[in-house]
């Protein structure tokens, strides 16, 4: 019976933003002028793993991506996920109850 793959298929626009975080990663390697080969090592990961990640692969798991951060000295950068939830922040504002005052006549 084939897998079924459709766990790892993402809508088009998180297909984008894990282009981009992956494109970022890379770039962060390259900038500490280390080799995949390095970073997989840092990471206990495989080359083959660090390739994925740097292309956005929804497959890598979480806990990859954190070494591969940690492996770069950018693991406080985890922090920054979810931080500013204005959404979250708003629907929580609408709904507080707002309390009524009695009628001062009466």
């Amino acid at each position: 019976m084939p897998k079924n793959t459709m766990g790892t298929k993402l809508p088009r626009k998180l297909e984008q933003k894990m282009a981009i975080v992956g494109e970022q990663i890379k770039l962060a390697r390259l900038r500490r002028d280390l080799s995949i080969a390095q970073v997989a090592e840092r990471a206990t990961c495989s080359p083959l793993t660090i390739n994925r990640i740097e292309k956005g692969s929804p497959t890598v798991s979480i806990g990859i991506y954190l070494r591969v951060l940690y492996a770069l000295q950018l693991d406080d950068d985890i922090l920054l996920l979810a931080k500013e939830d204005v959404l979250g922040r708003t629907l929580q504002d609408l709904s507080l109850k707002h309390r009524k005052r009695a009628s001062k006549k009466g």
